[in-house]
């Protein structure tokens, strides 16, 4: 047999192999990946979800308070409207601000959330009403990617009261985007600077900041 036919038959084994290794490994792996792709989306459109903005019977906004309130506080809680990357250039950041009442028993009413930017500037109120919760319901407020105005040092106030003593909720921040092909997110909690009390029928507000001693 001369050279040439047995480089031709070579040749011939080797684009016979590529086939068989295109048809028998890289198509399954691709309608492997489309399978998966398929069935997280049809999982994630199953779970109930509902617009941030959205009020119910668990989450509902009140004209007046419910009970005299007896405790509540005054949370800090960061928030990135975007982070920095590579040379300093700024990745933008979906914000999500979560409030979890963690008692069994009794519902919390959220009385403020405002949004202030990097310069310690207020931004805006982010509710019009009180909101009630519910025993271990949650309500949530986004910020959108799009939304520059806060900046990397963004931040939010809420405050909280209850009529009765309560577990202090949950509450933080939600960092995420998607958009590229690497993600990122991660989460900031809330810090209490203000314990609202009531004493001797007298309301009494014990400032937690640092500079809470200096007279």
């Amino acid at each position: 047999m001369s050279t040439n036919s047995r480089e031709d038959r070579a040749e011939q084994v080797a684009r016979h192999l590529k086939l068989l290794t295109f048809l028998f490994v890289v198509v399954p792996i691709v309608l492997l990946v489309i399978f998966i792709e398929f069935r997280f989306r049809s999982i994630e459109d199953s779970f109930p979800s509902r617009s941030p903005s959205v009020r119910d019977e668990a989450r509902m906004e009140l004209d007046s308070m419910p009970w005299r309130p007896v405790t509540g506080q005054r949370l800090y809680v960061p928030a990135y409207s975007h982070v920095y990357h590579q040379k300093g250039e700024p990745y933008l950041l979906t914000v999500t601000l979560n409030v979890r009442n963690t008692d069994v028993d009794n519902e919390i009413v959220i009385t403020s959330v405002r949004y202030f930017d990097t310069s310690g500037k207020e931004i805006r109120s982010l509710l019009q009403k009180p909101l009630q919760l519910a025993p271990l319901a949650a309500t949530e407020f986004v910020i959108e990617r799009d939304d520059k105005s806060g900046g990397s040092g963004a931040s939010f106030l809420v405050e909280w009261k209850a009529g009765t003593e309560v577990n202090q909720p949950i509450v933080e921040t939600v960092m995420v985007d998607t958009s590229n092909t690497q993600g990122i997110s991660f989460t900031a909690p809330a810090v209490a600077i203000r314990e609202t009390k009531i004493d001797d029928d007298e309301m009494v507000d014990d400032d937690l900041s640092l500079d809470a001693s200096i007279d």
